[in-house]
Order: structure tokens, then C-alpha cells, then sequence
């Protein structure tokens, strides 16, 4: 029986061994959680979701919704079981991050070539290995893959939104809508007047920060903060300008007030954490604010004077590799070719994304894929990866890297026609690669 070591069994790392389980591999999976925690999980289940529940749109005509339709002809592994534990999001996918963590986790222990070992792996021997240690790999592993890399290893910090308990939310103030829509959402919104606005503006732009130094160590160093930019921390966002949040993260178009038919100066949504809806995320409010700071100024939010917090917001240190340099074409370390990189650590950003990840490694080792469809968001996202780039940072889905139609669309028939031949093209892709198979 052919025999793989997985190190990491986050996403990227529980859907590789679920795929290469499934292809009748001996899998070891490593995760170092709960022995060793990190600054950002919880628990030591498999899949841990750290930043958001959400896994973005479900539409076809979202780069999002693309990628998870593609991922679903590849056979993904993890996709339906966010569909199981899934929580009301509108047309996004979110989950019950507890619900879906202990699926993952149960179907790892349950499959029969699965082992699931929780210990720290601190060295890269000549066993063949899927690295997927994700954003907060640990000290003891960076420092091993620097050895290997030398020194074009990279990092930034992510942000973390805070959570609040839905029973501590003031119903009066705040109201449910889609927008665009005159239906009822998911989404809970809390609207401000424009007094309101700048003062938690103001709020934001004069609360106490953690410092750099307080997230340093003697492997890290640097002279300043570098954001990805999805999840730049709000108060970041309000020092770039006073009208930057009601522009940005805290638009409030067309979600005008049912109760008063007029529209917010702006808006701060509140979206579902859980199945019993008993806590509720603060969409866009990633922050690196003190603990005291964040109670103080996201109390300013209207409806949300008297919260009461089930996680306050956070940072971490985010580490991925320069995958142009670094990964041969099937991701892969030029200077140690046993050695493959799946998740945020090759330079994929987002939990789809992640998990596209580990099934495009494992479908690389146990077939020996070579290529996919440049027309899909898989085949581009892998091409991305391995193109040189010398301002390369962490990669999203999005439709900037599918090459253009041939016909002229408006923009939002021009997105659905990516999709649809995507999906052609993928399909015609695998039913061909199955008969060589």
C-alpha cells in the first residue's frame, strides 16, 4: 500500500488525506493542536474554521460560487460536509464552525487508512509529505522549511472579527434585510446616522493597538505591519480616510431601513455564527484593537450598546511561501521534491481556496496531474502559484484570472459566462482524465 505523511490537518491537510484515503493510500495525518495550540484555534478538531464561518457565495456567478462547483465535479471531500452543517447566509455557504470541525474529524477517524496523530513534526525527512501547516505554522517547522528555502519565506498578519451573543443584540434598533432586496435576510444590519458614524470613526482611529513587537519573535522581524488585504483591520480601513468604511466594508447600499424607507449614512452587518443562531459575527470588523478597546468601541455600533462578547477580535501571524520560486509545476520544493505544499502556506488565500488546495496536491500525487483548463478557476489559481511574480502575495478566487471571452457581456452576464464555460470546459476535462485514469 502506497504511504504519505500529511503535516497539518487543517483544511488543506483533512481534505489531501481524505482524497488519498479514498485512493487507497496509508495516510498519516499529523496535527500538532492540542499538545501545542496556536494564537488563533480553539480546539484541537481537524478543519478548524479561525477567521469567519463563512465560505463565501454559493452563485454561479461569483468567483467564489465558480470554485465551489468545480471543487464538486472533482469529488471534494469537505464541500458536503459544510453543506450538512451549514447555517442560514443568504446565497453564502456558512457553517456551525463546532458542527462542522467534529464531522471533519469524525469521518478522518472513522476512515480505515486514515491516522490521526497529534504530535508536532519539527523535521522534513525523505518520507513523501504534504506540508500544510497553514498560516500559523509553528516556529519549530518555519525554521525547518527555512533550511530547505533559505530566505524568500514570507509572512503578514490576518485579522480576526469579533463575535457577539445574539441575546445581547438590541432587536428594536437593528433590522433584517437583504440587499437590493425587500426580503428578510440572514444578515442582521445596524444602521448609523452620520453622527454616529464619525464618532465611532473617531473611536476606532484613537483606540489603544497592540504593537508590532508584542506579536515578534527572534524568527520574525519587522519594521512594520503587513496586511493582506481582505482582511485589513477596520481601524486600519479609518485611517486611510473618514468616508473609507461607508464606501468600503460599511456600505450602505440597498439595504435601505423597511422601518423608515430611508437609507443609513451606514451600515455594520451582523451574520449567523451557529446553528441555534445564539452568537452573531461582526462582518468586516477584523481588528487588532486591545481587548478593552474593542468592548468600548464596538458598543458604538447601534444595536449593539450593551453586547456581550462570545470572542473578542484578534491578529496573527499569517506565513506563506513564494510558490513561483520555491515549488516546482506540481507544487512540489525544487530543493527537496518529496516535500509538497498545499493550503495558505503555497500562497492560496481563503478557506475554499485552502481546500482546493489539498485536493489539487493529492489529485498531483496519486495521478500524477499535470494540468487543468485554463478557462476554470482551478487551472488559473494553479497557474497563479507557479508564475513568476515578483510582487507575489496570497491569492483569492476571482474572475481577474480568467482569461477573457471571446463575445462581449455586460458585467454581470460576462461573470456567468466565465462559469459556464468553466464548467463545460472541466467537465469535458475529467471525463477525459478518468479514461486515462
Amino acid at each position: 500500500m502506497k504511504t504519505i505523511k500529511i503535516i497539518g490537518a487543517g483544511l488543506a491537510g483533512s481534505e489531501s488525506a481524505l482524497q488519498l484515503a479514498d485512493k487507497g493510500w496509508k495516510v498519516k495525518l499529523f496535527e500538532m493542536r492540542d499538545k501545542k495550540q496556536t494564537p488563533a484555534h480553539k480546539t484541537n478538531l481537524c478543519a478548524e474554521l479561525v477567521c469567519s464561518n463563512s465560505l463565501k457565495s454559493t452563485l454561479l456567478s461569483t468567483a467564489s460560487g465558480l470554485l465551489k462547483k468545480e471543487l464538486s465535479l472533482f469529488d471534494c471531500k469537505l464541500l458536503p460536509l459544510a453543506e450538512k452543517t451549514s447555517v442560514p447566509a443568504g446565497n453564502a455557504l456558512a457553517v456551525d464552525r463546532q458542527l462542522f470541525s467534529e464531522l471533519v474529524q469524525q469521518k478522518i477517524i472513522e476512515h480505515p487508512n486514515i491516522e490521526l496523530i497529534n504530535e508536532e513534526i519539527t523535521k522534513l525527512d525523505d518520507e513523501l509529505t504534504i506540508l500544510a501547516t497553514g498560516p500559523l505554522s509553528s516556529d519549530s517547522i518555519t525554521e525547518e522549511l527555512l533550511k530547505i528555502i533559505d530566505d524568500s519565506q514570507l509572512y503578514f498578519f490576518d485579522a480576526i472579527a469579533p463575535v457577539v451573543y445574539t441575546d445581547t443584540i438590541n432587536m428594536n434598533t437593528v433590522y433584517s434585510k437583504s440587499r437590493y432586496s425587500d426580503e428578510n435576510s440572514d444578515y442582521l444590519n445596524c444602521p448609523f446616522n452620520k453622527d454616529e458614524y464619525l464618532r465611532f470613526v473617531e473611536a476606532l482611529n484613537n483606540g489603544e493597538k497592540h504593537e508590532a513587537k508584542e506579536f515578534e519573535n527572534d524568527l520574525f522581524q519587522t519594521p512594520m505591519f503587513k496586511f493582506y488585504e481582505n482582511c485589513i483591520p477596520i481601524e486600519e480601513l479609518a485611517r486611510r480616510g473618514v468616508d473609507t468604511l461607508r464606501y468600503g466594508v460599511m456600505r450602505p447600499v440597498g439595504l435601505d431601513d423597511p422601518r423608515t424607507g430611508k437609507r443609513p449614512y451606514a451600515i455594520i452587518q451582523l451574520r449567523i455564527e451557529n446553528h441555534n443562531k445564539t452568537t452573531y459575527n461582526l462582518v468586516g470588523c477584523q481588528t487588532m484593537l486591545k481587548y478593552g478597546a474593542q468592548e468600548e468601541i464596538f458598543r458604538l455600533i447601534p444595536g449593539l450598546e450593551n453586547a456581550e462578547f462570545a470572542r473578542l477580535g484578534s491578529i496573527h501571524r499569517n506565513t506563506y511561501i513564494n510558490s513561483p520560486e520555491i515549488c516546482n509545476p506540481n507544487l512540489s520544493l525544487k530543493n527537496k521534491s518529496n516535500i509538497f505544499v498545499a493550503g495558505q502556506l503555497s500562497g492560496v488565500e481563503g478557506y475554499i481556496e485552502s481546500i482546493f488546495s489539498g485536493l489539487l496536491v493529492a489529485n498531483i500525487i496519486d495521478n500524477n496531474l499535470s494540468c487543468l483548463p485554463e478557462t476554470t478557476m482551478m487551472g488559473q489559481l494553479w497557474r497563479y502559484l507557479i508564475t513568476e511574480n515578483k510582487h507575489f502575495l496570497p491569492v483569492n478566487a476571482n474572475f481577474g484570472l480568467i482569461p477573457a471571452l471571446s463575445e462581449k457581456f455586460g458585467k454581470k452576464d460576462r461573470k456567468s459566462a466565465y462559469s459556464i464555460r468553466a464548467v463545460e470546459d472541466l467537465t469535458n476535462f475529467i471525463n477525459s482524465y478518468k479514461r486515462e485514469m
